[in-house]
């Protein structure tokens, strides 16, 4: 069996900065994403166990000691001498004048037509044989597990789902700057790669904060504007803070409360247009002087009610 500094293609004596790259180098032509090659897959499982321990400064220094084997499983005679032979991918030792093979429980249950099959599927698991049952039985998962992909949720504002741009997420106490496209929706799932586990990648589930001021119907925006009474008849000029940049808006004279003034392609990701709906305030106090006017003013209209 390979060492995992072979499988790697450094030396023992390799620092942690060549074997990162080292692996960096093989991930990039062998995960599954560019290379869906079974063999490769295979290949790509190794090398990511094999970056996994020789990464870890602790987990390496107990490798090299003989006490755990490629797998990251502990070893029965770890201070015991290594010759890298053994049953089924396994390791032999040799104390004084007795020698000890380690056979990997995996490999013994493939004899007999794999864990899936006589272990948890036929009520007898081999890992449970040898006392890797229990918790154990994660951790052996695991260590089989390479290239997994970690889900993660977050919440982005309202303006960054419109227009797009740069955020950062923190995963495993690292900040990583990420990319999120213009217009994406709620529960919208973006994908970092090499950041989940033993090289896979971290899926990111979006949610999308609410606007205090802005409402969203498809590829449209729609905006609340109300009036008063003045700039209503007069006509009026607004600026409006859209997510993509502030724009002044013309209100013409005699806008009506209802009426909705349509601005082409400010909308989501400029694809949309901005739907301004207007409404008319009057003021919370009765004011003479407007009373006044209104009593006696006659209405052209008469009764705009149609009912």
């Amino acid at each position: 069996m390979s060492s995992l500094y072979d499988l790697l293609g450094v030396s023992k004596s390799a620092s942690d900065s060549e074997i990162k790259k080292a692996y960096h180098k093989m991930a990039k032509t062998l995960h599954p994403d560019v290379n869906p090659d079974k063999s490769a897959q295979e290949k790509f499982k190794n090398v990511s166990k094999a970056y996994e321990i020789l990464s870890d400064r602790d987990k390496r220094a107990r490798y090299d000691a003989g006490e755990i084997d490629n797998n990251g499983n502990p070893t029965p005679f770890g201070s015991g001498t290594y010759d890298g032979s053994g049953f089924g991918g396994g390791r032999t030792y040799r104390q004084g004048n007795t020698t000890y093979t380690n056979i990997n429980p995996e490999d013994l249950a493939a004899m007999f037509g794999g864990i899936g099959g006589m272990g948890r599927g036929g009520g007898f698991d081999f890992a449970d044989l040898f006392g890797m049952g229990g918790m154990n039985r994660g951790a052996r998962t695991r260590s089989y597990s390479a290239g997994q992909n970690v889900q993660y949720e977050m919440s982005i504002p309202f303006n960054l789902a419109i227009t797009g741009g740069e955020t950062t997420i923190n995963i495993n106490g690292k900040n990583i700057k990420m990319r999120v496209p213009a217009g994406v929706t709620e529960d919208a799932q973006l994908r970092l790669k090499g950041q989940g586990q033993n090289g896979g990648d971290a899926l990111i589930k979006l949610h999308i904060e609410s606007s205090s001021l802005f409402s969203r119907e498809g590829n449209d925006l729609v905006v609340k504007v109300p009036l008063t009474l003045k700039e209503a008849v007069l006509g009026t000029k607004i600026t409006l803070p859209l997510p993509s940049g502030s724009v002044v808006v013309k209100v013409p004279a005699n806008t009506s409360g209802g009426k909705v003034l349509r601005l082409k392609g400010k909308g989501v990701a400029g694809k949309g247009d901005c739907l301004i709906h207007f409404s008319i305030i009057l003021p919370d106090r009765t004011n003479r002087a407007l009373t006044d006017f209104v009593e006696n003013w006659t209405d052209p209209t008469q009764n705009p009610r149609k009912f």
